[in-house]
């Protein structure tokens, strides 16, 4: 096992050696310095208030989870938990550090390209820590529990509870949920905590006051900068290393069942198979590693856009290379693969990832057309402001709703294809394809909040426009690469959802049952009443819980609305600036909104499945976990590309593309509002969907045994 540790550990050791290079760079006027602490100390302040609230309920939801399963996976939860918060705080670290650091860069080089590389580098550190930590756990894991791995404990057993299941399969859904638990909490407090400064920035400061983009004399200014560290790059580091962990364990958690219900034969392969996911996954790493170094050492050439897609194809184009050599090495003479579903020998389970690699990009590349003023939809977007506000936001919503029926025809495609080449194992190692290289996409991602910082510390320290200019550039490139970087999310969500949803099912076997084929066992009457009653219900649901969450951050918004008009009434020195704004004031608005309101969303998420499964069994459930996938898939990439759409197509406006239009004209107000509209649609309830899918299906899978044998109708 000691060769598994050796990519997280160079991962994050590169992580932290990225973060020093970044910390010895220069951060600028004093100006410059004491804005960037404030944004640091309102970060900090949250996220350590933010994990104080999360350990005093992961520690008894882990107790419960060793009661009810047995004492390992308690333990494996909170691994999986000390594992994601930990990529999560060194992430958000670094970005509070970086943004001063980029817009210095900015300031003294006014370099597109060197200023692109700090700002990158610093993303770099997410993306890495994600990648490292995700990972590290995982074989942490394989060490404590291998014994788990040999033949007589590779069974389905049952405990003092009549619940039954595979030591090792449940140890690392334990794993899994502790990862979805931390995520969520990241995503759905983050996601409160930033759109609601950025709403009440926009709305008052921008549509009211007529002030700029993060103005000094806007109160809510570095509660909006704030918000952007915690939501999108804590919040994201955390949601996209659950996804990607969430996708091995489909996969691993497929393999043990095939071989236990088989019979305990070909042990060996299953094993092999059991490591498979592990091990593709390590090496995607170590290319996600050149592929970003390669973006920070080579010479650019201008034109961010294509140097952060270059890190992206690189990681990608060495991600497949280097599985295919090692596939051929490790699988090949491997017996009994036909067993698994396999129908081209030792390469099955490659091709599978490698068609999830091609689809995640083609998503990706759709979310950049639907999202991107590079293309038509969001230019035609922008010009509808010349209609008002009500033509941007009715044009907002046909086109995130157009735009969910491609992606949805190519996961079709991935997940047919998928499964030919090698059954509904290769549906979850398609999944794998897709975040392979996790860590440059994060990196991606991670840099754009990182460029918006940077822009709203050039604003606020009264820099020269060119200054501006430059981080607005970064950071319009980063909305669009995290749009793509949802896409992948999205995608990866919903194959990993099927391959978990198939686990489910094999989760009701008993121990000693053996079936000739493990694939005739996986059926679910849709036409059951109990089975369409459930999947009524879950295709609710994801409404339900995306209502609640643009409530809680309208709630929060408005709170903030009100502190800053009260402000700016009481305080008229505020507008012409001779008074400073209470920023603090406005900081703590959006912190304690999002503590008290992300626990509504969090408990839909986990108590559905529970409360479902004890009521009306797993039928009920099973219905429950097919209505909240499909519902739940289509809504994110409608929310995404919507929110996306509405954000570049006010910044389209503001950039001076349309003629004639300028900043503080009725219709850049109309598109500010649409933006508006966008922000918790983009940032809040996409990004934690997907989430909530994952979170419904692992806690399905660890107790649907229990609901077999302990329901009321």
């Amino acid at each position: 096992m000691l060769v598994y540790y050796i990519p997280p550990v160079l991962a994050i050791f590169f992580a932290f050696l990225n973060f020093y290079l970044v910390l010895k760079k220069s951060e600028g006027t004093e100006k410059m310095r004491g804005i960037s602490l404030a944004i640091r100390e309102g970060a900090d302040a949250f996220i350590s208030h933010e994990y104080s609230v999360v350990f005093k309920l992961a520690i008894p939801i882990s107790i419960i989870l060793g009661f009810l399963t047995a004492w390992y996976v308690g333990v494996s939860f909170l691994i999986g938990a000390v594992m994601s918060s930990l990529a999560g705080f060194v992430g958000m670290k670094i970005a509070t550090r970086a943004n001063v650091r980029v817009a210095n860069a900015a300031r003294e080089t006014k370099d597109i390209d060197k200023t692109l590389k700090i700002a990158f580098q610093g993303g770099s550190v997410m993306g890495l820590s994600v990648g490292g930590f995700a990972l590290l756990g995982l074989v942490i894991i394989f060490t404590i529990f291998s014994y788990q791995l040999k033949p007589e404990n590779l069974v389905i057993v049952k405990n003092f509870l009549g619940i039954n299941f595979i030591p090792f399969a449940m140890t690392v859904s334990g794993y899994s949920l502790g990862c979805s638990i931390i995520a969520m909490f990241d995503r759905v407090g983050g996601g409160v905590y930033t759109k609601a400064a950025d709403m009440a920035a926009d709305l008052v400061g921008k549509t009211e006051l007529n002030l700029p983009e993060d103005d000094p004399r806007n109160p809510a200014t570095i509660a909006d900068n704030v918000g952007d560290n915690v939501g999108d790059v804590a919040g994201l580091g955390a949601d996209l290393l659950e996804s990607y962990v969430g996708s091995i364990l489909s996969a691993i958690v497929l393999a043990s069942y095939i071989f236990a219900l088989t019979g305990n034969q070909f042990y060996e392969t299953a094993k092999k198979l059991i490591f498979y996911p592990l091990s593709y996954t390590m090496i995607g790493l170590l290319s996600s590693i050149i592929g970003i170094y390669y973006i920070i050492l080579k010479k650019g050439a201008g034109k961010p856009h294509k140097d952060l897609n270059a890190a992206l194809i690189t990681s990608a184009t060495l991600s497949i290379i280097g599985n295919f050599i090692f596939t051929y090495f490790y699988l090949s003479g491997t017996p009994n693969l036909q067993n698994f579903g396999f129908k081209f020998g030792a390469f099955s389970p490659f091709f599978s990832s490698v068609l999830g690699v091609f689809v995640g990009i083609i998503i990706g590349l759709l979310a950049e057309y639907y999202t991107s003023d590079e293309y038509s939809p969001t230019r035609l977007l922008s010009e509808k402001s010349r209609q008002g506000t009500a033509i941007v936001i009715s044009s907002g919503m046909a086109l995130g709703m157009k735009s969910v029926f491609l992606p949805s025809l190519f996961l079709f495609f991935a997940i047919v294809l998928a499964d030919y080449f090698s059954g509904l194992y290769g549906v979850a190692m398609a999944s794998i394809g897709m975040l392979s290289f996790v860590a440059t996409s994060v990196s991606v991602d991670s840099y754009g909040p990182i460029a918006d910082n940077a822009g709203g510390i050039s604003e606020m320290s009264e820099l020269e426009s060119e200054v501006r200019e430059i981080t607005d550039r970064l950071d319009m490139v980063g909305n669009t690469t995290a749009a793509i970087g949802k896409g992948f999310a999205i995608g990866s969500a919903a194959l990993a959802a099927l391959s978990l949803f198939a686990s489910y099912i094999f989760s009701q076997t008993s121990p000693g049952q053996f079936v000739k084929n493990v694939f005739d066992i996986l059926n679910l009457n849709i036409v059951n009443a109990r089975t369409l009653s459930g999947a009524i219900i879950g295709a609710a649901l994801p409404f339900m819980f995306s209502g609640v969450l643009i409530e809680s951050v309208v709630k929060s918004a408005a709170l903030m609305v009100d502190e800053i008009r009260r402000q700016v009434t009481e305080s008229p020195g505020i507008l012409d600036g001779t008074v400073k704004p209470d920023y603090e004031r406005c900081v703590k608005i959006s912190a304690a909104g999002a503590i008290k309101e992300m626990s509504k969303p969090i408990f839909i998420a986990v108590a559905t499945p529970i409360i479902s499964g004890f009521l009306f069994g797993t039928e009920f459930v099973g219905g429950v976990l097919v209505g909240t996938t499909l519902s739940g898939i289509m809504l994110a990439l409608y929310t995404a590309n919507a929110g996306g759409a509405w954000d570049n197509a006010k910044k389209h406006l503001e950039q001076g593309k349309l003629e004639g239009l300028s900043k503080g004209t009725p219709e850049h107000s109309a598109l500010v509002i649409g933006d508006t509209v966008g922000d918790p649609l983009k940032d809040t309830v996409g990004p934690s969907l997907d989430i909530l899918i994952k979170i419904m299906s692992v806690i399905s899978l660890i107790l649907a045994p229990l609901f077999m044998v302990y329901h009321l109708f």
